[in-house]
């Protein structure tokens, strides 16, 4: 197959779709790839070292988009490339349709196959290709390294000839993948850590990282609890910690609103609100993405581009779930979207003209609904 891996058009975005060692994997396959000049030079991955790897590099796009090519990228690409892809095309990438479904019904002309990797099925088989869990494993990570930066106490206990200085309290909201390695690292760097979710199993998955949980309000018919009970269950941890990150998040809907004005007023100042949920309304009141709010000596930070912070780790990362994707895709050295292959069907937003997702048409509706 051709690949063509295109440069992302995101102000702060440094990630790369793919690295030279992941063409230097796809050469091996048998593939050709393509990338355009510059692509991975935010990521310290200059234009060498994927000649070095077997990859042509070009500025022109027309020499990327070459008929029956499968264009490779994290985001959404650019407006210019969008508007020379055709029906011989295949998309990769990070489109959101289901929260977004206008970025779905606006690329469905081009005739393009999308295939979004926000749609990842929850599967076994999917694991392989799964960006988001990779993506958020990182974004997990750097959450705690701002906060441990920006706070303006140590994270660790620590007894010195200056006294005992107290470790930190930080709160996790939501035990996903980003929520989980965010009270691992917490952890590491010596914290005292607290986690809460309303899934059992995500308890449990906090305690044996070494953290207490804090449990949901009980119901007596096993249903989610009311926004208010969970609010009072939290008040009063949230009001101790030093440090809250949340990161409770629900595929294609606004994200749980979880940290309230009242319960931010409720924290000592100099505390610290990260909102990783900002991108689908935020889990904190508060939260403007990407700007820093102080409300009364509490900071809220709501930073969209975490995973750009260990760009190196991130881009290896969607690089391996990509290589795995291209695998799924080739069929004798063609793409093809087999439509018995389950984890290809769900990921699969357009075809033909028309959006061929079932949750992303419902979307639509849903939106042509309500304008």
């Amino acid at each position: 197959m051709r690949i063509a891996v295109v440069c992302e058009q995101g102000i702060d975005e440094r990630r790369v779709a793919l690295t030279p060692e992941a063409v230097e994997t796809l050469v091996a396959d048998g593939h050709s790839v393509s990338v355009e000049s510059g692509a991975g030079v935010a990521a310290g991955m200059g234009d060498e070292s994927y000649r070095a790897a077997g990859a042509s590099v070009t500025s022109e796009l027309s020499a990327l988009l070459a008929d029956g090519t499968v264009v490779v990228s994290v985001n959404s690409p650019g407006d210019d490339l969008l508007s020379r892809v055709g029906s011989s095309h295949v998309v990769v990438g990070l489109f959101d349709p289901v929260w977004q479904p206008e970025v779905a019904a606006g690329f469905a002309p081009t005739g393009a196959d999308m295939i979004s990797l926000d749609l990842v099925p929850r599967s076994t088989r999917a694991q392989a290709v799964d960006v988001l869990s990779s993506m958020a494993t990182v974004v997990g990570f750097q959450a705690v390294l701002l906060a441990a930066e920006r706070l303006p106490k140590m994270l660790p206990l620590l007894i010195t000839a200056a006294g005992t200085v107290k470790p930190a309290r930080v709160l996790v909201l939501g035990a996903g993948v980003a929520g989980l390695q965010a009270v691992a690292t917490a952890r590491r760097l010596g914290a005292v850590v607290d986690g809460f979710d309303i899934r059992e199993e995500a308890l449990e998955q906090i305690r044996s990282l070494g953290a207490r949980s804090v449990d949901p309000p009980p119901t007596s018919d096993g249903t989610i609890p009311a926004p208010e009970a969970i609010h009072e269950v939290l008040a009063p941890v949230v009001a101790e910690a030093d440090v809250v990150i949340a990161s409770a998040q629900i595929p294609g809907r606004r994200s749980p609103m979880l940290v309230t004005t009242a319960m931010v007023a409720g924290m000592r100042p100099g505390s610290l609100v990260v909102d990783l949920a900002v991108q689908r309304g935020g889990n904190c009141d508060l939260s403007v993405a990407d700007e820093e709010v102080d409300y009364g000596g509490v900071v809220i930070l709501a930073p969209t581009d975490l995973a750009s912070g260990s760009a190196v780790t991130a881009s290896r990362m969607f690089a391996t779930n990509v290589v795995n994707l291209i695998r799924m895709l080739d069929r004798d050295g063609e793409p093809f979207i087999d439509p018995d292959d389950d984890v290809l069907v769900g990921m699969h937003v357009t075809a033909g003209g028309k959006v061929v997702h079932s949750m992303v048409r419902a979307a639509l509706d849903e939106q042509g609904a309500g304008s």
